[in-house]
């Protein structure tokens, strides 16, 4: 559950906020993926595809820690 504090009410503020916590948890994402149904195979496909985007990002990160 995503919370957030509005101090002397500066709503803006706490939207602000609010807009941040819910984009680093990805609920904005899930929306955008729950906005169709998705075909199970589909689904696959795109976990998948991301895995491999992660592997490949975190092989990019070592390689440039090590200084190639």
């Amino acid at each position: 559950m995503v919370q957030v504090i509005v101090r002397e009410n500066n709503v803006e503020q706490a939207l602000k906020a609010l807009k941040k916590k819910m984009q680093r948890e990805g609920l904005f994402r899930e929306m955008k993926l729950r906005r169709n149904f998705e075909k199970p195979s589909e689904k696959r496909k795109r976990e998948k595809a991301e895995g491999i985007r992660r592997a490949r990002k975190i092989e990019r990160k070592r390689k440039w820690a090590e200084g190639y």
